[in-house]
């Protein structure tokens, strides 16, 4: 059954400069809330939406949840790269006023962008559409049209190709469009091309601003320098053909009329980065024209092991729920979703087989915080002690319903203040430790130092037992699944960075033997050591895939990627 389009409305928060003090504060409900100093470069971050209901299901669910209700803060208001040919382009059944499937459509993979005085307008030149898009510059405002305007002396326009719709910012005034002006090819998806946005365009449809207050006027222009922070959002991934914010194993299991759906109805919420941004074009029921964004990472080796070429992909999803960069985000929200949460997935492809493993990182699962000052490592600060209990149930159960068994692995100190984390954390988990959720504490830094890192076969040892009885998943040279991932491992540190990558890679490189053994490119006695090629880029793959998350929550390179590789 094909599910209604959900009807909500969405309004971005913005962060602006306070009062003289030089604190900040938001534009909340028409008057401003001091707020502790951010950083200009998550700005534009904390505008992303915030969910209040608990998604269905992730592994166990075929068809991926479709937010129906989102709870924002209100704004003041008064290429290249070659590749194999994909198996298919994304098709989905577009609906009548009578609710009839009619016949399915395409996304636009190119588009020429035309810019008049008054208007922009959006011409589909891959042949998969005989109309246009229409978009006002005064209001924002979009309609199809049947042609494009005559040319002329007065009608001059401005021509350039772009590729692809990000989706609308609307601010006090004016409404602002961003869309893909530059992509590059990076590699493939389950067979399907994936690029990654090298540039974007902010288009401003602001001309209503000529008549506007002068106040009005000036906070547009500050709200409106904001948007250039876009332009340097690093790890933006797309795809024409397929949904990248699923895992191999969702995908497989959608079914055939979820297959048929837009990619955005797709979409799992929680990684589809321009969600809110969608928005008016899918008021306006312009699903060719919605393309669904993650930002994360993406790396690819292809191997030769033996006689049998070899591909690893890893796939980094990051949420956009409690969004931010590292200090000003910390530990969870009072509805237990948490700071810097990451789904990797490693795939692997090999011998007509594909098998695939996800994993998932994220702070400590209560209300904490750490105020930022002048020393080397600011102090922890627990909240709400009496509420840990509660929201780590929250979180965990929101887990086992997405991934099912869960098993939390912590790395933080055991003294110090990352003791007493630590220490709250196990309280606050142990009353709901079953079957389906485990705790595993290992001291990283006391067991391994600066440089014992293969000490983490300790780590192992303790968890060999779950990943073993909760598997991976694997198809066959026919398509058909023979094994499934029925839970997850859920790593932390303390900013879920360098100890976890570092866990996470040891994790992904035992899974990946097990899979390479299973079918039959290495034998019963052998690792992937004593291959020094493969080994090698396996090292290099997991540490830019650190990197990659480092940079987006810290701003600088993981520390420890110099041991992974």
């Amino acid at each position: 059954m094909l599910l209604p389009r959900p009807t909500y409305r969405v309004q971005p928060v913005f962060i602006v400069p306070g009062p003289k003090n030089g604190s900040t504060s938001s534009v909340c409900g028409g008057v401003h809330c001091p707020r502790e100093a951010r950083r200009l470069r998550s700005l534009l971050l904390l505008s992303l939406p915030i969910y209040t209901p608990s998604s269905p299901p992730y592994f166990a669910s075929p068809l991926p949840p479709i937010s129906r209700h989102c709870r924002y803060l209100r704004r003041r208001r008064h290429p290249n790269g070659l590749l194999p040919a994909p198996r298919s382009r994304a098709v989905y059944s577009v609906m009548d006023e009578n609710g009839n499937a009619t016949t399915p459509k395409k996304l636009h993979t190119r588009l020429r962008l035309w810019e008049y005085p008054e208007k922009y307008i959006l011409e589909p030149v891959d042949g998969l559409a005989d109309s246009y898009l229409s978009i006002s510059r005064a209001d924002g405002s979009m309609k199809l049209i049947g042609e494009l305007p005559l040319q002329g002396s007065v009608h001059s326009a401005r021509v350039q190709t772009i590729y692809g719709i990000i989706g609308v910012l609307k601010l006090l005034v004016g409404s602002y469009l961003l869309v893909v002006k530059e992509r590059e090819c990076v590699g493939s998806y389950l067979g399907h091309a994936i690029f990654r946005v090298s540039s974007l365009q902010v288009l401003p449809c602001n001309h209503s601003l000529k008549t506007s207050s002068a106040e009005q006027k000036k906070m547009e222009s500050e709200f409106s320098t904001l948007l250039d922070a876009a332009h340097g959002t690093s790890g933006l991934y797309f795809s024409y053909d397929v949904n990248l914010t699923l895992c191999s194993q969702r995908l497989h299991d959608l079914g055939d009329e979820s297959k048929l759906l837009p990619l955005w109805r797709q979409a799992e919420p929680r990684f589809l980065w321009n969600n809110y941004m969608m928005e008016p074009l899918i008021d306006n029921k312009l699903d060719q024209f919605l393309l669904p964004v993650i930002q994360g990472s993406y790396q690819n080796i292809h191997a030769k092991v033996g006689n049998k070429n070899v591909d690893v992909f890893l796939i980094a999803r990051r949420c956009t729920r409690r969004t931010g960069t590292r200090m000003w985000r910390r530990g969870a929200d009072s509805d237990g979703y948490v700071a810097n949460f990451v789904e990797t997935e490693q795939i692997l492809q090999s011998n007509g087989f594909t098998a695939s493993f996800v994993q998932v990182r994220g702070s400590i699962p209560f209300l904490w915080e750490q105020i930022v000052d002048l020393t080397y490592k600011p102090h922890f600060d627990i909240i709400s002690r009496e509420e840990a209990p509660r929201i780590v149930e929250r979180h965990f159960l929101d887990l086992r319903k997405k991934y099912g068994s869960v098993i939390a692995v912590d790395l933080v100190n055991k003294h110090g203040s990352e003791g007493r984390l630590s220490q709250r954390y196990a309280d606050a988990i142990q009353p709901i430790l079953s079957d389906d959720i485990r705790y595993v504490h290992f001291d990283f830094h006391r067991i391994c130092g600066h440089i014992h890192f293969e000490r983490l076969s300790l780590l192992y040892d303790q968890i060999e037992d779950y990943l073993t009885a909760h598997r991976y998943f694997l198809l066959n040279e026919n398509g058909e699944k023979i094994e499934e991932q029925t839970g997850v491992v859920r790593t932390n540190c303390i900013d879920c960075l360098d100890r976890t990558n570092v866990t996470q890679s040891m994790i992904g490189r035992k899974v990946l033997e097990c899979q390479l053994k299973k079918i039959g490119v290495l034998g019963s006695d052998e690792a992937i050591s004593d291959y020094p090629s493969f080994d090698g880029s396996f090292k290099v793959l997991w540490a830019n895939h650190g990197d990659d998350i480092s940079i987006q929550y810290s701003g600088t390179p993981a520390l420890k990627g110099d041991f992974v590789r």
